[in-house]
């Protein structure tokens, strides 16, 4: 018997020093499993500062941007290498970041520092049919979803949070998502169901000579 609450004594110690779980679930309309959603979840009780901040990247791939979303905290570097063949000229118009790193092969000298929540929407000047985007978040409780639809965040405490989704192709504005979310000690399990815009990406193929994901 004793042996038996030392167990579940510790197993509760375990769960506080990890968090709380919260598993979102993100679908279209039409109830499919919706990649590259984030699911941001900010505590009522305010953000704290985090240590997720740091250097990431984004690839260039048979001209694509890989990955096509990503998700990093405000305060976070990003690095742009090349890994075509041909150069590119990646740069930025949007509010949350201006930048414009000119014509380049291999991985330029500097990287790009986002500072300012939101999102991003980045492109290349020689090549007009790539594009790619960087969400900048608020909180550093965030995750992208997988081919599954599922977007899990960890490490939470227990408690009230408002909770929102983003994808590039979001027919509401994203404040239209938000909900209030119970993270309870075995976590939350919230679903969305978004309305989607048009993909208009135009998807390439492998540059000759060159390896490719196709």
């Amino acid at each position: 018997m004793r042996a038996t609450c030392l167990a579940l004594a510790f197993a509760a110690l375990a769960q506080a020093a990890t968090g709380a779980e919260l598993r979102a679930v993100v679908r279209d309309a039409a109830g499919a499993a919706l990649a590259d959603a984030v699911v941001v979840a900010v505590p009522e009780s305010g953000v704290a500062p985090s240590a997720r901040r740091g250097m990431e990247q984004i690839e260039q791939i048979d001209l694509e941007f890989v990955p096509y979303v990503k998700a990093i905290q405000a305060g976070t570097t990003v690095s742009f290498p090349n890994r075509d063949k041909v150069r590119h000229h990646v740069y930025s118009f949007s509010t949350a970041k201006r930048f414009d790193l000119p014509l380049y092969s291999g991985t330029p000298p500097q990287p790009v520092a986002f500072d300012a929540p939101g999102v991003v929407t980045i492109g290349c000047n020689i090549h007009d049919g790539m594009i790619g985007y960087v969400y900048v978040a608020d909180s550093p409780h965030f995750a992208k979803s997988d081919a599954a639809g599922t977007a899990l965040i960890g490490g939470l405490a227990p408690g009230r949070y408002a909770v929102r989704v983003w994808h590039p192709r979001l027919a509401s504005p994203e404040e239209a998502t938000q909900r209030q979310v119970e993270v309870g000690p075995g976590g939350a399990s919230p679903e969305w169901r978004l309305e989607l815009k048009p993909d208009l990406r135009v998807r390439r193929a492998p540059a000759r000579g060159q390896p490719g994901r196709y």
